[in-house]
């Protein structure tokens, strides 16, 4: 049967039963995390407050895979039970998608769900470099990535615009990096506070923050702080038209740069000081993470030479594993020889993958990695979703429609990646253009839920609806519901919104 859920669980079944009533003496018991949770969301979309008979029940069992659920809705009562507190918060998130209108009211169809994700990291990226979020922004991104049962949130803290978080060994990187952004506005950083709240409040939803400071390339932002550790700006016809194209001017040393080229800043590798900046910083950063996960960029070092940039990503990732952390790195860093093992890779290429990144991206797992999977061309949300969209930009194969975010196979993209290679999909949201919550929302939504569903969802070929037109109508189903919770999201023509 067709539910309008996404993403989409791995099964449904119709009950030939009336459908539960959500009349004004149906209450919520039993995990009370949750239970206050579906209180204040049903709220949100029904403008009416719950009782207190027994009608919800939600429980935590002790058995099923980690993050599965299962949902029993009938006329006699809902019952929601989680493997585990993320396994009760996720069918939570599938029992809110559920409540429709009818001439009667409010009602729950009679249904049965039995869910578990495919991937076990299912996540979402933030660039809060090119332009600054405040801690409420990042909150409330969290509460839209995990309504839709994401679980990491990449926090990409670094760039050539601005450092994006106060640590201890180094105070003048938000002293003096951090004040300029992307073009005229302002930046900022987060102090150890901010960032534990962000930290704290992910937790409540059930996400892993992963940190990025984003190295060796991208660290223009550095050399203000600490100039004697950053080579001059190498100038390339390609730089030169970034600024011809989109402003800012071209990189100078010992000036802010609020342009968006890429590729020509870089450390000076092989320098002591370098290596005890990365020492001091990525411990900093270890001490203030409780999640597995430290991220070093590794991207776009293009004013880098690269053998020198091999050894400095397999220093990164050794020193983040001698912090007891498990190194990410984008897809680039593996063509380094010696890369700690275990480390991740991040794939950002294309969904067709060109320039030999296919096998750099496998080499990560034959050194006992696995695949983080971001496609650009399908899951980067800073794409224009049309050509006349005002916010995006357009280099990942032009505009990327809904439907392209949604019609890709994740164990496709990579040949002789097996499912287990794979551990997850990850949606990044580059902020180069996006500069308030608002533009963040109309990025994102609907498209994030193409790649909500990739990451959650049984792959294309094992499920009746997961094809693009059940899709598009499911989507539609979740305009009303977004519009409640103050989603700003495109109302795409793709899309048919009830």
């Amino acid at each position: 049967m067709s539910l309008p859920l996404v993403p989409y669980p791995a099964s449904t079944t119709a009950l030939d039963e009336p459908a539960f009533r959500l009349d004004a003496g149906a209450g919520v018991t039993g995990d009370e995390t949750c239970a206050t949770l579906l209180r204040r969301e049903l709220e949100a979309v029904t403008g009416t407050t719950t009782g207190s008979d027994e009608g919800i029940r939600l429980a935590v069992a002790t058995d099923g895979a980690p993050e599965s659920y299962t949902l029993d809705a009938a006329a006699h009562g809902v019952v929601v039970t989680g493997a585990d507190p993320a396994g009760l918060f996720y069918g939570v998130q599938t029992l809110l998608q559920l409540v429709a209108r009818d001439e009667d009211g409010w009602r729950i169809p009679a249904v049965r769900i039995a869910d578990r994700p495919r991937f076990a990291y299912r996540g979402v990226m933030l660039d809060v470099a090119r332009h600054f979020f405040d801690v409420d922004t990042v909150c409330a991104w969290i509460d839209r990535a995990a309504s839709l049962k994401a679980n990491h949130l990449h926090l990409h803290l670094s760039d050539d615009q601005g450092w994006r978080i106060a640590l201890a060994s180094r105070p003048e990187l938000a002293e003096r990096a951090s004040a300029t952004a992307i073009g005229a506005d302002e930046g900022g950083w987060y102090t150890a506070a901010d960032y534990a709240r962000i930290v704290a409040y992910a937790a409540s939803r059930h996400m892993t923050v992963v940190p990025e400071l984003d190295m060796p390339g991208h660290t223009h932002a550095v050399s203000l702080a600490y100039p004697a550790l950053a080579a001059a700006p190498v100038i390339t016809d390609e730089v030169r038209a970034a600024a011809d194209a989109f402003g800012g001017g071209l990189p100078r040393t010992g000036e802010p740069y609020r342009g968006l080229a890429v590729g020509f800043s870089s450390l000076r590798i092989g320098d002591d000081e370098v290596d005890r900046f990365v020492t001091d910083v990525f411990t900093d950063l270890a001490a203030l993470t409780p999640g597995p996960y430290l991220h070093l960029g590794g991207d776009e070092a293009l004013g880098t030479d690269p053998a020198r940039y091999a050894s400095f990503v397999a220093r990164v990732t050794e020193i983040i594993t001698g912090l007891g952390k498990t190194p990410v790195a984008w897809h680039e860093a593996g063509a380094a020889d010696h890369l700690a093992a275990g480390t991740i890779g991040q794939y950002w290429g294309f969904t067709t993958p060109v320039d030999g990144s296919a096998e750099t991206t496998r080499r990560f797992v034959t050194r006992g990695g696995r695949i983080i999977l971001s496609p650009a061309d399908a899951v980067y949300l800073d794409m224009k979703p049309d050509a006349d969209f005002p916010l995006g930009l357009t280099w990942a194969n032009g505009p990327t429609s809904v439907r392209r975010a949604y019609e890709w196979e994740p164990s496709a993209v990579i040949e002789g990646l097996a499912e287990d290679d794979i551990l997850g999909v990850e949606a990044p949201l580059w902020t180069e253009t996006v500069r308030t919550a608002a533009d963040i929302d109309a990025l994102a939504f609907p498209r994030i839920a193409a790649a909500a569903e990739a990451a959650w969802s049984p792959p294309t070929d094992a499920s009746p609806e997961r094809t693009w037109d059940s899709f598009r109508h499911r989507v539609g189903a979740q305009g009303p519901r977004w519009a409640a919770r103050g989603i700003r999201f495109h109302v795409s023509p793709e899309i048919p919104w009830a």
